[in-house]
């Protein structure tokens, strides 16, 4: 037992605190796997728990981080042995379990994927969470049938890190991709990933129609509210939009009208509880068809110590793509 670095949240008077400190090994919650972390990642969620702007995190103290990727250090699980390369995502770590952002991690055998063959540390957290959750959107909309010869998909908050995955994934699978951005300047970014028609964010965060013109066949939404009220307005008939963010906000002011005078189907997405099988096919996936030569471009390493700033900069939107978390 020792000491390591870690990311810790406190409760305070006005609030909490968040600092840098030194934690002390028997402190980590109970588990059958230890993990020495090597990569993490800063997710809106990150944001949300380290500013305290929303309730995310439930115990305290905590250690915040929702996703990484590290090596087994000692396992009583009969999946895991020591030496072994493994990702985790969600399950509620950063919220009620002790998360990422420290250089040991205690959870359980249950929560853990494989790292894909040839894939590394740090390509896995460039995809992250984030990616992961665009990879199953992506993953639902085929199984609702949307396929590329049905028309284009957009995608909202294309510069984010939801976003920026999904763009690059669809891409490659063949779909014409429409990408919604509130920073136009990330136009040429966005291309490079494989969008073909970018959008400005105002078509549709204003309020709209019941029903609008139908644009395209479906769509993955990471904003929530009013966007995806309009997504929802304008896509064609028999099509479906994947709803997985909130990063507008938690309402959805849409009518029945989609639903019932096109057949469109909204689809939601829980990264944090999705069950083993799909989290391996997913990542199963991610490592066939995602095009990890753009992993580079659409990600920034940090150190443990940047996630403090880094997690407000992603909440004002002030983040393109992916942020990795180099640990220690």
């Amino acid at each position: 037992m020792g000491t390591f670095r870690a990311v810790r949240i406190d409760k305070a008077d006005a609030g909490q605190n968040v600092a840098l400190v030194d934690f002390d090994e028997k402190d980590l919650m109970d588990g059958d796997v230890t993990v020495r972390v090597e990569w993490s990642t800063v997710n809106f969620k990150d944001g949300l728990a380290i500013s305290g702007k929303a309730p995310v995190v439930r115990r305290f103290p905590m250690i915040p981080g929702i996703d990484f990727v590290g090596m087994v250090e000692s396992s009583t699980h009969p999946d895991w042995k020591p030496g072994d390369r493994v990702i985790l995502n969600g399950w509620g770590c950063g919220e009620t379990h002790l998360g990422a952002y420290a250089e040991k991690a205690r959870v359980k055998g249950d929560w853990l994927v494989p790292v894909p063959p040839g894939m590394t540390g740090r390509e896995a957290m460039a995809i992250g969470t984030a990616g992961y959750t665009a990879m199953l959107a992506v993953m639902a909309l085929e199984r609702h049938g949307i396929a590329p010869d049905r028309g284009p998909v957009v995608v909202t908050g294309a510069a984010g890190g939801v976003g920026s995955v999904a763009v690059a994934l669809l891409s490659r699978l063949g779909f014409t991709v429409i990408a919604s951005t509130g920073r136009p300047q990330e136009a040429d970014y966005l291309k490079g990933l494989g969008a073909a028609e970018i959008i400005d964010r105002a078509e549709l965060a204003q309020p709209g129609k019941p029903l609008g013109k139908e644009r395209w066949a479906g769509g993955i939404d990471a904003v929530g509210s009013q966007t995806l009220a309009n997504v929802l307005a304008q896509t064609r008939y028999g099509g479906a939009v994947a709803a997985c963010g909130l990063a507008g906000g938690m309402d959805l002011p849409t009518t029945v009208a989609p639903f019932i005078l096109r057949g469109v189907s909204l689809l939601g997405i829980d990264s944090v509880m999705c069950p083993l099988p799909v989290r391996r096919e997913a990542w199963k996936r991610l490592a066939s068809d995602l095009d990890r030569g753009k992993l580079q471009t659409l990600s920034n390493e940090i150190g443990l110590a940047g996630v403090l700033v880094a997690a407000p900069a992603i909440l004002e939107g002030k983040v393109r793509g992916r942020i990795v978390v180099k640990i220690p």
